[in-house]
């Protein structure tokens, strides 16, 4: 049975932040929209870098494994 993502996963996170990006750097929002899309650019930064994180340390757990590759159970809850 698949786990449901709490969260969206990484790729549509950064698509979004792309696209905020070039919504702010095209100088056509409002102070108050600017404000907005930045608001939820740093939202999602922190959604993709956490992601980053535990992908890192998941890869980290692998490898530390006495040189053989084998997965250890990881809770991100608790690396918060």
């Amino acid at each position: 049975m698949a786990r449901k993502k709490a969260t969206p996963d990484f790729e549509q996170s950064l698509a979004e932040l792309q696209t905020l990006v070039e919504r702010l750097e095209s100088g056509e929002l409002s102070l108050e929209d600017s404000l907005g899309a930045f608001e939820q650019g740093i939202r999602l930064t922190r959604e993709c870098q956490a992601a980053l994180n535990q992908a890192e340390q998941k890869v980290q757990i692998l490898l530390e494994r006495d040189g053989q590759l084998e997965e250890a159970p990881f809770d991100a809850d608790d690396q918060a």
